[in-house]
């Protein structure tokens, strides 16, 4: 009989994820999601044939293709570091908030008390708006890149902290009384129980602030840059070039879109252990 259960032990994992790898190999939501990138193409077109009919004005909307020509015209060294510039900006930003906010959520999660010290302070905090730190910064830091940076660390700290600490606290009560039972300790508790448990929830948050790390990083560079995407946002408005304006949003959604996307994917190599509603709903769309 041991046998036998050692042997099933050892074949579980190859067979409960078969399934699961069968509904990646065969994706059910393939058409749903070439459409959803033939979607914003459409709007793009839709956009284009308005304007260009004269249903909207072109000093108010300019015609995706105008906007297409202003970028080409910008050159793709310049273009680049602008791009560059920005991203880097919001790496670094996101980087060290999320670490401080992944350290300290995890701390408050873990001590009530701590979490009693310091949520009213970090609650405040969180409800500042993100122009209303810049002048701060600036008077404290300067002009160079500390303040922009320190400003999208700002932006990604609160969500990925109150995502850390909610997810903690969320943990399945049985889980616990589990590792309690077969007396782990507490490194162990939190390593095997609570942050699996929770990883969910911190990279919902993780996805968030990286999201605001990129509102963030705009608002630092509308004010106080000379290089950026929010540089370009700030010179278009200035010398009345809506096209340009508009194609520093459209590379920002880009941008926005392909760190979210690389994000996700990481979330979905981390947490290929689930067994979740959705990844049954995909067995069985496969079957």
């Amino acid at each position: 009989m041991a046998t036998d259960e050692s042997f099933a032990l050892q074949h579980l994992p190859h067979t409960a994820n078969a399934p699961r790898a069968a509904a990646r190999a065969r994706d059910p939501l393939r058409r749903w999601r070439i459409a959803g990138l033939i979607l914003p193409l459409a709007f793009l077109a839709l956009i284009e044939w308005l304007v260009r009919a004269g249903v909207l004005a072109e000093h108010l909307v300019p015609a995706p293709s105008s906007i297409a020509e202003t970028l080409w015209q910008l050159g793709g060294e310049r273009l680049g570091r602008h791009i560059g510039v920005s991203t880097l900006r919001v790496l670094a930003g996101f980087g060290i908030g999320s670490a401080l906010a992944l350290l300290l959520g995890a701390a408050m999660g873990l001590s009530r008390r701590l979490d009693a010290l310091l949520d009213p302070a970090f609650q405040a905090l969180r409800a500042i708006p993100s122009l209303a730190w810049v002048p701060i910064l600036l008077l404290w830091m300067g002009i160079d890149e500390a303040p922009k940076i320190t400003l999208v660390a700002i932006g990604a700290f609160f969500p990925v902290q109150l995502s850390v600490v909610a997810g903690i606290r969320g943990v399945d009560r049985k889980l616990v009384e589990l590792g309690e039972v077969n007396r782990l300790s507490p490194r162990a508790m939190f390593t095997r129980i609570l942050l699996p448990a929770s990883l969910p929830q911190i990279f919902t948050g993780l996805r968030t602030g990286l999201s605001l790390a990129w509102m963030f990083m705009v608002a630092a560079e509308l004010i106080a840059a000379t290089r950026g995407l929010g540089y370009l946002l700030s010179d278009g408005r200035e010398t009345g070039r809506p096209d340009l304006v508009f194609g520093a949003i459209l590379l920002l959604a880009l941008l926005g879109k392909l760190s979210d996307s690389v994000l996700k994917l990481i979330e979905a190599r981390v947490l290929s252990w689930r067994d979740t509603a959705d990844e049954r709903a995909a067995s069985r769309s496969v079957r």
